[in-house]
């Protein structure tokens, strides 16, 4: 039994005809009438009733019909599963980046993906996360890592890695360092150094001023971490980092998370559609990479 024999089978029973069925595989006939008396043999059974002009399964063969297709769909995806690998292999993956972002489990995963999958091009493109959220809806870009307010974008599938609180971080001399607590009401006396429109913490920061009707002072906007935290040090202003991101500097800054801001900045990635091979490949990476190893 092989699977061209299931196929002339299958054909068989929907035409219920053999002349039909032999046009739908593209073969003569007597090649399906061949085949088929082949696999009844085989079977020890008759699967056909051919005594009238419309051919019908008999009971052996009504028994077979169901399980015949399974194999056939099976077989489809095994060829399905092989085409995707093959695509991969010679795939190319362009993945988006918020500016200033550094985040070390992302490139674990990168580089566990392209250890994995050498064939695959990456190209890894930076921009503030309102346009590469707009790539990723035009299909411009595959993936991409950005900050934002909300978990998922409207018409987005997305994978949260990191929901952080914002903190308000000054050097030692600051009047805010002496305090216990934060309130954005406390900074609005102070000059703030904050990344730019369109990243998640600054969308969060502004909303969260909005909603009290507080204006305070941008007086410096810095892509990078790095950038807003060396100048926070030198007492130009408040820096407003996340958490995580303000405990590398906690030999020169103090930190306090700001008491009334409750809506958490979120570092996601953002996908259109998993059907990409490469795209699922990565996630999975992606995902592994965060994960924290447990402590027992």
């Amino acid at each position: 039994m092989d699977l061209r024999q299931l196929e002339y089978f299958v054909a068989v029973a929907e035409e219920q005809n053999f002349t039909r069925a032999a046009e739908r595989v593209h073969i003569s006939q007597s090649g399906v009438s061949a085949q088929i008396r082949q696999l009844e043999r085989e079977l020890g059974a008759e699967l056909f009733d051919r005594s009238a002009r419309t051919v019908t399964l008999t009971v052996a063969g009504k028994a077979a019909l169901e399980h015949a297709r399974s194999a056939l769909a099976a077989a489809g995806a095994v060829g399905q599963a092989v085409g995707e690998v093959t695509n991969l292999i010679r795939g190319r993956l362009t993945v988006g980046m918020v500016v200033g972002c550094t985040l070390t489990p992302l490139f674990d995963a990168l580089a566990a993906f392209h250890q994995a999958h050498p064939g695959v091009e990456i190209s890894l493109v930076e921009d503030s996360s309102d346009r590469l959220i707009e790539k990723v809806r035009a299909s411009t870009i595959d993936l991409a890592l950005i900050g934002t307010a909300t978990a998922t974008p409207d018409g987005l599938d997305a994978l949260t890695l990191i929901s952080e609180r914002l903190v308000a971080a000054v050097p030692a001399g600051h009047p805010l360092a002496q305090q216990r607590r934060v309130a954005l009401r406390d900074l609005v006396a102070h000059p703030i150094v904050c990344m730019p429109r369109g990243t998640g913490i600054r969308t969060v920061f502004d909303q969260a001023c909005a909603a009290q009707s507080l204006q305070p002072v941008i007086a410096l906007q810095a892509s990078a971490a790095d950038a807003i935290a060396d100048l926070a040090a030198r007492g130009l202003a408040v820096a407003i980092l996340s958490d995580s991101m303000a405990a590398r500097y906690r030999d020169r800054l103090t930190a306090h998370i700001i008491d009334d801001v409750d809506k958490p900045a979120v570092l996601a990635l953002i996908w259109k559609s998993a059907h990409s091979p490469g795209i699922r490949e990565l996630l999975a990476f992606s995902r592994q990479a965060f994960i924290k190893p447990d402590p027992t």
